[in-house]
């Protein structure tokens, strides 16, 4: 895969090299991962921590007679 930067992109990717004694490709690829992590690839968010734990109880969640006493 190639790409065509504009100049200041380009002076900010050569001080980069400079600065981290890594060749270009690496400042890319680590650049598009960093990206990726902010930014993610694309999937639906997730819900933190969903089918860690398991309680056995099918309807746990949406059954109010197990949320009794929680402020429902």
């Amino acid at each position: 895969m190639q790409t065509r930067l504009d100049p200041e992109t380009e002076a900010t990717l050569k001080a980069l090299v400079r600065h981290l004694n890594w060749s270009p490709s690496r400042v890319v690829r680590e650049g598009v991962r960093i990206l990726a992590a902010c930014f993610g690839t694309g999937s639906s968010p997730k819900v933190i921590g969903l089918g860690r734990f398991q309680s056995g109880v099918a309807d746990l969640g949406s059954n109010k007679k197990h949320l009794k006493g929680f402020g429902c």
